[in-house]
């Protein structure tokens, strides 16, 4: 037990410290999206370039912390620490030479891309970028080293000691610096330290500071570079590239509509119409959080279980309850959407609202998705999510150039939402072909179609003030309680 509660504190820290940093970083939004900050052209610059980094990310950690992670646990590497230096040292450096040339080229030939990517007056923030996603990719094996070695506080602190120095210095910088000199409010210690030129670029030069200083923190822990292996380089490689591949497709899936939004638009309203994208997008950040949190619970679980004899009712019976999580945040979102807009304090944003109920449908299907996906894992086939993968960003590219030069913003999001919804489709028939788990399709199914009627209806009564939020908490609770009384035997366990 002893061994299962620690690997339980050590899964609670890591999933807490990540959405703890994420939800802290969402907390900006309403900074950057604020009347006096950014218009939604600027934003639009921001969520564009930001829009680069997941797909680079994975492209310059080529797998490395997975595969360092497999490859320490070898017998011959756990029990020798020497080797594990190797190990280290080997993954760390074989990262770090790639990244350091990534950022040179991107210092050198800033300005190229810039306008390559038509952002040609944006070039020095194409340049912070480059740094800080290439600092990014040079610490990914030391903070995966942490987690190898069972040091989750340490991990933890890095993490938000990064987001905090993003956080107060876009509290600086833009709440009491930009805003107060865009109002005309500007005082000795603003002209001392702004410069109203930057823009938008203060915000990837906050965050190359934030990046930096995790860079800084791990330094200690560097390893020394005669311990750098060249064959064990090769292997690390071999095995990481397949889950590049595959993490590249998923990252295609997930960030390529903001990418491409801008290239299928009039170049008059491009930047304006993705930064407009990019804010409401935030808001399906509720059904993001708890599939993320899910997401590291529920994998340990799901094998911890396996062999149980009712495992495969049970993991039926946790898609009931987590499709109606889901649902119930969906509704929280949508029936009070009029209050939580404001999270977005310019009014200028708020046209793309009837973007979110979509955008979070698509991330219920997410969940369901990653929730199917044990049966991949627990069948030994990987490559399987790696297929559904690509076809996802297939279908993506696809949609994204038919529904965007009609649609806009609007065709980016039901291209997502059809990608995740035949991703989870695909997956489920798949799965019950090879390792077939008793859902409960037809709730699931009215568990979603219900709160999207429930939320449609209330649209279409014409009430006003105190009594529309009234009707619309009354309508929720209905939900969530016909939900609990469906679902509370889940907590119960099945007969042996």
């Amino acid at each position: 037990m002893s061994a299962l509660r620690k690997l339980a504190g050590q899964t609670a820290i890591y999933g807490l410290s990540s959405i703890v940093a994420r939800f802290l970083n969402f907390l900006l939004v309403p900074l950057y999206t604020s009347q006096f900050v950014f218009e939604p052209a600027e934003y639009g610059v921001v969520t564009a370039l930001y829009s680069w980094t997941a797909l680079l990310n994975v492209i310059l950690t080529f797998g490395m912390e997975t595969a360092y992670f497999r490859f320490a646990a070898k017998d011959h590497v756990r029990d020798n620490p020497d080797q594990g230096s190797v190990l280290y040292s080997t993954a760390t450096w074989g990262l770090f030479f790639p990244a350091l040339a990534f950022m040179v080229l991107g210092t050198v030939f800033s300005a190229q891309i810039a306008e390559g990517l038509h952002f040609g007056a944006y070039a020095s923030s194409v340049l912070m970028l480059a740094l800080i996603i290439g600092i990014d990719a040079i610490t990914a094996v030391p903070m995966a080293r942490l987690r190898q070695q069972g040091r989750p506080w340490k991990y933890a602190f890095i993490n938000l000691l990064s987001v905090g120095v993003n956080i107060a210095l876009s509290l600086f910088f833009l709440l009491y610096c930009m805003k107060r000199y865009n109002m005309g409010a500007s005082d000795a210690l603003i002209d001392a330290v702004y410069d109203p030129s930057l823009g938008v670029g203060y915000v990837f030069a906050i965050n190359l500071a934030s990046t930096a200083v995790k860079l800084l923190v791990l330094l200690p822990s560097w390893p020394a570079f005669r311990g750098f292996n060249r064959e064990l380089l090769r292997a690390l490689l071999a095995f990481g590239a397949p889950l590049m591949v595959a993490g590249l497709a998923g990252m295609v899936n997930e960030t390529a509509d903001r990418v491409i939004l801008k290239y299928l638009l009039p170049k008059d309203v491009a930047d304006s119409e993705l930064g407009i994208y990019g804010a409401c997008y935030k808001l399906a950040v509720l059904i993001t959080l708890f599939i993320q949190a899910f997401r590291m619970g529920a994998e340990p679980f799901f094998f911890n279980h396996a062999k149980e004899k009712n495992s495969r009712e049970t993991f039926a019976r946790i898609m009931n309850v987590f499709v109606a999580v889901c649902m119930s945040a969906f509704l929280v979102v949508m029936l009070f959407l009029d209050l939580f807009k404001w999270f977005i304090p310019n009014p200028a944003y708020h046209e793309g609202l009837r973007v979110v109920p979509i955008l979070m449908l698509a991330n219920v299907f997410l969940g369901i998705y990653y929730n199917q996906s044990v049966w991949y894992k627990l069948t030994d086939r990987p490559r399987v999510g790696s297929t559904i993968s690509l076809i996802g960003a297939a279908i993506t590219i696809v949609l994204l150039f038919a529904l965007i030069p009609s649609l806009g913003y609007m065709g980016a999001a039901w291209a997502t939402l059809i990608c995740y919804a035949s991703m989870a489709a695909i997956s489920y028939v798949w799965g019950q072909k090879h390792y077939p788990i008793p859902y409960n399709v037809t709730r699931v199914l009215l568990y979603m179609a219900g709160a999207v009627v429930l939320w449609w209806g209330c649209e279409q009564v014409p009430l006003e003030g105190v009594a529309t939020y009234g009707v619309r908490a009354l309508v929720l609770v209905l939900f969530m309680v016909m939900v609990w009384r469906r679902e509370r035997t889940t907590l119960r366990p099945l007969p042996a």
